[in-house]
Formats: C-alpha cells, sequence, structure tokens
C-alpha cells in the first residue's frame, strides 16, 4: 500500500498543461486469469487453512476484471490538459459493496469447495499478523507471511468507496455485472471457460 501510494503522489503530482495524468483505484479486482487474490482464497480453503475473520459482515467493494479495464480506457479517452479527470484519483469497483464472508463462501461452494465455518476475531488476527511479521523480518523471510496486519484489516473491516466522480467525470460504467462477473470467474476456475 505504501509503494502504491507513493506511485500515486508522483502521477498526480506530475499532472500539467502539457501532460495530464490520472489515478485509478480499483478495489479488490476480480475475475478468470487472477493468479493472486480468489486462487489463494480457494487454496487455503481447500486445506482448511481459511478463517473468516471478524464478525463477518463486514461490506467491500470488489472489481470485475473487464471493469477494471474498461475505466483504465474510458479514463484514457477523457484524459487531456484541463480536462475534468486530469490531476484527480479516483475509485473503481461495481459500485456496490458485496458482504465479504458471504460472497466467499458462494464462491467456493460453486467451485466445489467447503464454505469456511470456523472463525478469528479481528483482534487476534491482528495480533497473529504482528507476530508473524516480526517473525518473518527477524528471520529474513522474503515470502509473504500466512497473516499480516493488513490483511487481518482487508478480512474483517468494511472497505467501499463512492464511484459517482468516476461516473461523472469520465462517464465510467460497468461491462459485467458482479453476478455475471462471479459466473465468468466461476467458469475459469472450473475450466469450463
Amino acid at each position: 500500500p505504501e509503494t502504491k501510494a507513493t506511485a500515486e503522489q508522483m502521477i498526480l503530482a506530475a499532472n500539467s498543461a502539457s501532460l495530464a495524468t490520472v489515478a485509478l483505484r480499483p478495489h479488490l479486482i476480480f475475475g478468470p486469469g487472477d493468479p493472486h487474490l480468489i486462487p489463494r482464497v480457494i487454496a487455503r480453503a481447500r486445506v482448511g487453512r481459511l478463517r473468516q475473520v471478524g464478525d463477518g459482515r463486514n461490506l467491500v467493494d470488489i472489481t470485475y476484471i473487464d471493469n477494471a479495464a474498461r475505466a483504465h480506457v474510458q479514463a484514457a479517452d477523457a484524459l487531456g490538459p484541463g480536462s475534468r479527470c486530469a490531476g484527480k484519483a479516483y475509485f473503481i469497483s461495481q459500485g456496490k459493496p458485496v458482504e465479504l464472508w458471504p460472497w466467499l463462501n458462494d464462491l467456493l461452494e460453486r467451485v466445489g469447495v467447503r464454505a469456511v465455518t470456523r472463525s478469528v476475531s479481528f483482534e487476534a488476527a491482528y495480533r497473529i499478523g504482528a507476530a508473524y511479521e516480526l517473525a518473518y523480518r527477524t528471520l529474513g523471510l522474503s515470502r509473504e507471511p500466512p497473516m499480516t496486519r493488513f490483511l487481518a484489516a482487508q478480512l474483517a473491516k468494511s472497505t467501499y468507496f463512492d464511484v459517482a466522480a468516476a461516473r461523472r467525470d469520465f462517464a465510467y460504467t460497468l461491462r459485467m455485472s458482479t453476478d455475471d462477473g462471479v459466473q465468468q470467474l466461476v467458469a475459469a476456475l472450473l475450466g469450463h471457460s
């Protein structure tokens, strides 16, 4: 998150009369071909190593990959020196948050993996994440710990944003609904695409 924030600040600071810049912030991108987020969640759930963090009612924004790509094209088409979107940052999502754990459990069940029924409190997950971070740093381990403070917060806290500015300033629209996007993802994960 720190390097992304720094890069965004640099991009926006470079905006000028001769160079128009814009920053997009798609949140939790999902879809076919994802090598990171969803496959890691499924793999952990499959071996019984995924726990719900928190009460499970947290709302999060998600973004289907085609919609993230479309937002970039729409912003690029609207971008120019002095344009409405020049020098600004925009949140990108499906426009309506999902309840993270019911959404994940539905996805897991669709791909033949048992839903997550075990949970851990946010406070415990945060402490475990801090301990893992310290241990990995102390031992000089370069791979990512199974839990971090950041991950605990992402899995337990509500994180959603208003996309009205993107709709207004560069006509951001969805190419794929959340339900259709999930269907596409499931088909790809099951090898039906």
